[in-house]
């Protein structure tokens, strides 16, 4: 069996594809130990047990989209640059670039330029891979 970590994006004639959660892992695994941080401290800062951060850290358990936002909080990062680094390295495991874009947003005709409050400070995170 071919691992994921192979030099070689194919296995014979089929693609080898990256999982998502084991990229996710490893991105935050790098922040927490670049924040030199163990993993009880982020695990109790994000209010879940260090045996499922040290899981989803391994690739072997899918975050919520709520407990990932609670690891990211823990981490003091922004879900969308954790979001775009895990894209630039699963387009750069399949040997495509990946290029990070903010984009504004619009004012509106006779008002004040809106943000959605889910966008948190207007930015949109848009992964484009040629």
């Amino acid at each position: 069996m071919t691992s994921q970590h192979d030099a070689s994006p194919y296995h014979g004639s089929r693609r080898v594809r990256p999982l998502l959660r084991t990229t996710l892992g490893e991105v935050l695994r790098r922040a927490r130990l670049d924040q030199g941080r163990t993993l009880a401290d982020v695990a109790q800062a994000a209010k879940v047990s260090m045996q499922y951060l040290s899981e989803i850290e391994r690739g072997r358990k899918e975050a919520s989209s709520e407990v990932l936002a609670a690891i990211c909080d823990a981490l003091e990062t922004d879900l969308p640059d954790v979001l775009a680094e895990v894209g630039r390295e699963l387009a750069g495991a399949l040997g495509q670039p990946a290029t990070v874009v903010r984009l504004g947003i619009a004012q509106q005709q006779g008002g004040p330029a809106r943000q959605p409050a889910s966008l948190g400070g207007g930015d949109l995170v848009c992964l484009l891979a040629a």
